[in-house]
């Protein structure tokens, strides 16, 4: 994408378009039409601990609960009190006690914790509760209750024991969900996964005004930059009865992209008209981020800062580097956009992670005892030459504008003879299969990795099964094994033995009741790194 907010047309990619405004929803019709949607879609059959009954007008637990960052003794409870969410929550400015429960099955009869914490102001009355002392490797409900009400019931797992030896793990990535694009219908058949965690890789929400041609127009109907503003943003999408649904089923790991604060941003730039702007704005949008996600308070942001690479372990099968490829960027090279012949980005002083963060994921990475390493990150890691016939051209927001940092990367899965290494991305609204190879330019060169892009929950609307640029792509990077353009999520199951993950799609998102189907299967093998397609 260039500065402007558009894909660029040599990439070739769908294009993001912001609608006229028109079809706006007001409060009331919106609150109406969430809730004929979570009876008509059957997810209370689904999922019975869904509690949806009527509740009153200053029903505070409008945006639903969320658990996440699963650990073998505990997990993140969240929610957030609203009883007016799309008019800046509905709150008094005080604070508000929010008492919690822990259970073993949905009839609360098996308390295992409970608690009460405060819910004020300074973070939109969101709350964030970390619970420990749990079981590993268990199933949980849990629930708030607040100014004599009670909010739905949501359903968590915990991560096996350090040391543990799962026979399975299975999980569920995703990106992209547009809002005024499309509807959330892949979450409806997500919520039936048989799934231990769920991952997030980005675009949360969409900071652009575009209204959409379905009636699901954007809230506020402009470009927001105030924390008020973003509040109402995530209020929206949060209200959706699908994805909170998804929220309430799993527990969830989250890592935002560019869209949470503005289109292709990266580091403290580029430079922008007026920098003392995007990074005020930068620093709303954190604060917004934080509060509708199950994070931890280590996550809690400082002014433009904010800590959301880190790690889970899953046992001794798996340990997953969740990282932040946005926050400490170099800026990017040649302005942005895709180019032929770009010098810039070859320049060893680049960086996409930052020296911190690059040093922690590689010190995990040499230090890893655990079968498989992910690594769920935003955006395209392999090579992809975007020019047709002879010549090259890539795109600088991808790792292809940061190859100093993806060659680093590269020599510390040879010196410490690192076989398992799976990328997990979302950002492009697609599908891909891609194959990372010690030298993308020559076909003999060994492959080191696999990455798995996932497509989009609602982003671009309506897909299809390839287009001008998935043919391009595909004739001229033959490391790149499988591209699909229609919208969905990933379904992976890991064992000890390989690592199997079905594109799961729709054939439409812009209206409601798209079935799902597998497009495609791709495992990799215990210690034979590259995908083999399976169906």
């Amino acid at each position: 994408m260039n500065k402007t907010g558009m894909k660029d047309n040599t990439e070739g990619e769908e294009q993001q378009v912001e609608q006229p405004q028109t079809n706006r929803l007001d409060r009331r019709s919106f609150l109406r039409k969430s809730a004929i949607t979570l009876t008509g879609l059957g997810l209370t059959s689904a999922f019975p601990f869904l509690h949806t009954s009527a509740k009153s007008l200053n029903y505070p637990f409008t945006l639903g609960v969320a658990s996440g960052d699963p650990l073998p003794g505990g997990v993140v409870l969240w929610t957030r009190l609203a009883p007016n969410p799309l008019i800046g929550g509905g709150m008094p400015p005080e604070q508000v006690e929010v008492g919690w429960e822990v259970s073993r099955n949905r009839s609360f009869s098996q308390l295992v914790g409970s608690g009460s914490t405060v819910a004020g102001p300074k973070y939109g009355h969101s709350v964030h509760v970390e619970v420990d002392g749990l079981a590993p490797g268990s199933w949980y409900y849990y629930r708030f209750r607040a100014n004599g009400e009670t909010s739905p019931i949501g359903r968590t797992k915990t991560a096996p024991a350090y040391g543990a030896k799962p026979d399975e793990l299975n999980f569920a990535f995703a990106s992209c969900q547009h809002y005024a694009s499309g509807y959330y219908t892949a979450y409806d058949h997500l919520v039936e996964e048989g799934l231990d965690v769920v991952f997030f890789l980005g675009d949360y929400i969409y900071e652009k005004g575009g209204q959409g041609e379905i009636g699901r127009g954007h809230l506020p109907i402009h470009e927001i930059y105030s924390l008020e503003d973003y509040r109402i943003r995530y209020a929206q999408y949060r209200s959706d009865p699908s994805l909170q649904a998804a929220h309430a089923a799993f527990p969830w790991i989250v890592t935002p992209d560019d869209h949470e604060v503005k289109n292709n941003w990266g580091g403290e730039g580029p430079p922008y008209d007026n920098n003392e702007d995007f990074l005020a704005r930068r620093a709303n949008a954190f604060q917004a981020y934080y509060e509708h996600m199950p994070l931890r308070k280590a996550s809690i942001p400082e002014n433009i800062d904010m800590q959301l690479y880190r790690d889970f372990t899953f046992g001794d099968l798996a340990t997953f580097n969740v990282l932040d490829t946005r926050q400490f960027r170099t800026d990017f090279a040649c302005d942005d956009g895709v180019h032929s012949g770009c010098s810039e980005r070859l320049d060893p002083s680049r960086t996409i992670l930052g020296d911190e963060q690059e040093t922690w994921l590689f010190n995990n990475l040499a230090n890893s005892d655990t079968r498989w390493n992910i690594l769920p990150q935003q955006i395209m890691m392999a090579q992809g030459d975007r020019k047709a016939g002879e010549g090259t051209a890539y795109s600088m927001d991808k790792w292809d504008g940061y190859v100093a940092s993806r060659n680093r990367l590269f020599e510390v899965l040879k010196t410490n003879d690192i076989k398992n290494m799976v990328v997990l991305t979302g950002d492009s609204h697609k599908n891909w299969v891609n194959n990372l190879k010690e030298d993308f330019s020559n076909p003999d060169s060994p492959v080191l990795g696999t990455e798995f892009m996932g497509t989009s929950i609602s982003s671009s609307g309506d897909g299809q099964d390839t287009n001008s640029l998935g043919k391009r792509l595909l004739r001229e990077n033959p490391h790149i094994k499988f591209f699909n353009a229609q919208r969905g999520y990933v379904r992976c199951r890991l064992t000890p033995e390989e690592f199997r993950a079905d594109f799961r799609i729709l054939p439409y998102v812009t209206s409601s009741g798209a079935p799902v189907k597998t497009r495609a299967s791709f495992i990799v093998k215990n210690g034979t790194p590259g995908a083999l397609q399976v169906s």
